[in-house]
């Protein structure tokens, strides 16, 4: 055996720190990339922020308090369904024009905003523990906050009171109490453990409220399985009442309770984000219908406006005449550092610019038709038809929102999902059989049946379920 050393060339591929930077920030959803730049501006003196006071859902300009174009827009078309707060776009160039927001515009107590002073939405699970500190006493909040812990998203508790007792080595039943605190002050249905006990404490809720419905509290202590299975005959006769009285009572469950008592909220659980359907996000991407063709914004060009601090330009020009080698190296530094951000974000700017403009050309018809219009289309393919990698079309979509020609805001991901369509189809069925008059809910079953004879779908029951599921649809049993 013998050691020796070898010199010889070699190959290989490494990512340079600079493309590193470039996915980082291209990743970035909009409060990501505010964040970004605020830490940026913060930590390097020679970048500056021209702060320009644009409407936050479309980057139009406003008049006074209002934004014009959204105004507009929502003179001709209805107002779209959602909207999130605290996004943030940007036009970053090295040479960016500046210029000073104008006074008339935003100046003079007039303008104030009343909302400005509305405070953070509290987190729901914030907002319980607070609640429960006031009735429970200090050895029971550690049992609370683990309860609110392991609450889902849909706002069941995901744990059994029996695994909470052997986790605090307490009686199961000191348990249930604090459960209970939690269900009194939660929003009703939030904590219960399955949806019968969902249902009935958002009914206690009710009664409290002064709304007694006949024999409803008995239907879903005594007979939940038996109304599940539509047996009213069975109900009627072990209640001593009528059929009709066993409906109405199920049509009152229907209208007035709701088996997941998150959605009807507006909060966070455990750091997941729901709300009662109006909750809205800001898009990223504007897709308009002028003129006869689409045109395609990106918002976050036309926000805020970055640019090197001319101080600081001015020393880099002069460098050479700086005595110091430290102040040297500090200018150059930063201002290096400050041209480095900018082109990343402009990067960004232009790869979201590419792939919006490419979705446009492919998915023209669901532009104008609606999602049964949708074309099958995949990340790589896509990637592949602007030149890209597959890895910078998924960093460039994730977590990203367009604001579609109808002013509806869906996520990038449902132009490359193949089921939306199938899943509107379903979607309607099932509206238009719950609401027909005629008595009969569609199974699973007999959506497959339709699918396949009268749209040339051919899909699993499961894969039906499955969808279903994801609608928020009850099973035809619980409709």
């Amino acid at each position: 055996m013998e050691l020796s050393m070898d010199m010889g060339l070699e190959q290989q591929n490494k990512v340079s720190p600079s493309l590193i930077a470039v996915n980082q920030i291209l990743a970035l959803s909009s409060q990501e990339l505010q964040k970004e730049i605020q830490h940026e501006l913060e930590s390097n003196p020679a970048l500056e922020m021209d702060e320009r006071k644009l409407c936050p859902t479309c980057g139009g300009s406003f008049k006074g308090a209002v934004c014009r174009r959204c105004l507009a827009d929502g003179l001709e078309s209805k107002s779209y369904d959602n909207s999130n707060d605290d996004r943030f776009a940007g036009n970053y160039s090295d040479e960016a024009n500046y210029s000073e927001p104008s006074n008339n515009n935003w100046g003079g107590e007039e303008e104030f905003d009343p909302m400005t002073l509305v405070a953070a939405e509290m987190p729901l699970s914030e907002r319980l523990l607070a609640d429960l500190t006031i009735s429970l006493d200090n050895d029971e909040i550690a049992i609370a906050e683990f309860l609110i812990g392991s609450l889902d998203e849909q706002g069941y508790l995901s744990i059994t009171t029996e695994a909470v007792a052997q986790t605090f080595d307490k009686a199961e039943s000191q348990i249930i109490h604090i459960l209970e605190e939690l269900q009194q002050v939660a929003p009703p249905g939030v904590g219960a453990r399955n949806p019968q006990e969902c249902l009935l404490l958002q009914l206690r809720f009710l009664k409290e409220q002064g709304i007694n419905p006949a024999h409803v509290e008995v239907i879903l202590e005594k007979y939940f399985s038996a109304l599940g299975e539509r047996k009213y005959g069975y109900i009627a006769q072990q209640m001593g009442i009528s059929t009709d009285e066993v409906k109405e009572a199920r049509e009152f469950i229907k209208k007035n309770l709701n088996p997941y008592p998150a959605q009807g909220q507006t909060g966070q659980i455990n750091g997941v984000r729901f709300s009662s359907g109006m909750q809205q996000v800001v898009p990223d991407v504007i897709m308009s219908f002028v003129d006869g063709e689409f045109k395609v914004e990106v918002v976050e060009s036309k926000r805020f406006f970055l640019r090197i601090s001319p101080m600081y330009r001015q020393l880099s020009q002069e460098m050479a005449q700086t005595e110091s080698e430290a102040e040297r190296e500090h200018i150059r530094q930063y201002v290096n550092r400050a041209k480095l951000f900018l082109s990343n974000i402009e990067q960004r700017r232009q790869t979201i610019m590419k792939i919006s403009e490419a979705l446009v050309k492919i998915q023209g018809e669901f532009l104008h038709e609606g999602v049964r219009d949708l074309v099958p289309l995949t990340r790589s393919t896509l990637a592949s038809y602007i030149g890209l990698h597959e890895s910078t079309v998924s960093r460039a979509t994730a977590g990203k929102y367009v604001m579609l020609p109808n002013r509806k805001v869906i996520p990038f991901a449902n132009f490359f999902q193949k089921n939306l369509n199938v899943k509107d189809m379903i979607k309607e069925m099932i509206e238009n059989s719950d609401q027909g008059g005629t008595g009969t809910r569609l199974t699973d079953q007999e959506i497959v049946q339709i699918l396949d004879e009268k749209h040339n779908v051919s899909i699993a029951r499961r894969t039906v379920a499955k969808y279903r599921g994801q609608l928020r649809i009850l099973p035809s049993t619980l409709r």
